[in-house]
């Protein structure tokens, strides 16, 4: 069955660049859904809307009664200014398909298409799920909560481009068990002083000092207290203090990101961030205000699901363009680790990545391509896994 996605290809990659030049943000996609929608409606699927936000659910019916397997496909964007040079360039302001989504939203639309004109030969359901907000970490909880998992027995996903490496060839299909992605969390810290005139810092309680402590100390956590072989990133992006060069302020902002590929050791850091934080501050008279806003947990994909996706997948790109291990997790993070944490399934890889085509370019960049040649190819592993599931 799907043999017949080759034949898609023209197809494919005009949908791809329709959903690319209108990219949305976060869980309202007016646009996006739309045309998802138009498209189940041409293809004779039909589908429900979630209330919560702009995500969807379809379904297919096979032709007699067995298991129900979930695809799932991302639908939001990027608040990033497209830098391509592209006839099918955004046509939004400051908002860019920068991830992929578009290429995901099109390869499940079009094993969608071949599944559901072959529905009379499955056994069982194929749940289609896009949802919003992957950006956000929160897409993935809402349309849980909408009830798209109910009844489902396993669920697969894929992500386009060269999150494990920009090295690895285009068309290549990774399927790997146990962890392949770390959580991903934002924490806020707030230290609050008390302002003065920068001549007389006596007078005040400097938060910029405070903070440049803070910065310093967090660092000790990964050094001194996580162990060397349990990979674990926490970085500080966002510093924000002052207005004038002589005048201390009484407030400064930081913000970042804390990645685990153990939720013991995730939870382990939101604790520590905020003890070190508040003694920081208390030793210097200041204070502090600390959130811990929790995104996905890891990505960890079932093993023997990881196994089937990965034979589903030597069919269809051949036994060299398949890798079923990763030297270790990467430390980007997806919050399909939900929908796992529910059923057993897997989340793939399938890279894009070709320097003559000029996507082999980082995620999230402005300047971010795929390899529209392997459109065909994410299609085709969707419909065989879901065939050889049923089966």
């Amino acid at each position: 069955m799907w043999e017949k996605c080759r034949d898609m290809q023209d197809e494919l990659v005009k949908m791809r660049r329709e959903l690319h030049r209108i990219p949305e943000l976060g869980g309202n996609l007016p646009k996006t859904r739309a045309y998802v929608e138009e498209k189940l409606r041409e293809y004779g699927i039909p589908f429900k809307e979630n209330e919560s936000d702009s995500g969807l659910t379809a379904e297919i019916k096979g032709g007699s009664v067995g298991k129900t397997i979930a695809l799932r496909a991302d639908m939001d964007a990027l608040p990033v200014k497209e830098a391509n040079e592209v006839d099918y360039v955004s046509e939004h302001e400051g908002c860019m398909h920068a991830c992929g989504h578009d290429a995901h939203m099109t390869m499940l639309l079009g094993a969608a298409k071949i599944l559901n004109e072959n529905r009379e030969k499955l056994r069982g359901n194929v749940r289609l799920i896009f949802q919003t907000a992957e950006e956000e970490s929160r897409g993935a909880e809402r349309s849980i909560k909408e009830g798209c998992m109910e009844g489902v027995d396993a669920v697969f996903g894929t992500h386009i481009g060269t999150i494990l490496s920009k090295d690895i060839p285009s068309g290549t299909v990774v399927a790997a068990p146990g962890c392949c992605m770390a959580s991903f969390d934002k924490f806020v810290i707030k230290v609050k002083g008390t302002g003065c005139h920068g001549s007389t810092p006596e007078k005040g309680v400097d938060p910029i000092n405070i903070a440049a402590h803070i910065i310093i100390n967090l660092q000790e956590i990964l050094a001194r207290e996580i162990p060397a072989v349990k990979p674990t990133v926490l970085t500080i992006c966002h510093v924000q203090a002052g207005f004038a060069y002589n005048v201390i302020p009484s407030e400064v902002l930081l913000e970042g990101t804390i990645r685990a590929v153990e939720e013991g050791v995730r939870q382990e850091l939101a604790k520590r961030i905020g003890e070190i934080a508040e003694s920081t501050a208390r030793t210097f008279r200041g204070s502090v205000e600390y959130d811990m806003i929790w995104g996905a947990p890891p990505v960890v994909n079932d093993e023997k699901m990881a196994a089937f996706a990965a034979e589903c997948a030597k069919e269809v790109a051949g036994e060299d363009k398949v890798m079923d291990t990763i030297a270790a997790p990467t430390m980007i993070g997806e919050d399909f680790a939900y929908y796992l944490l529910e059923k057993p399934g897997a989340f793939m890889f399938l890279s894009s990545s070709d320097h003559e085509k000029h996507t082999d370019v980082a995620h999230h960049s402005d300047n971010f391509n795929i390899d529209e040649d392997v459109l065909w190819e994410g299609s085709a592993v969707f419909v065989n896994i879901a065939e050889k599931f049923l089966a």
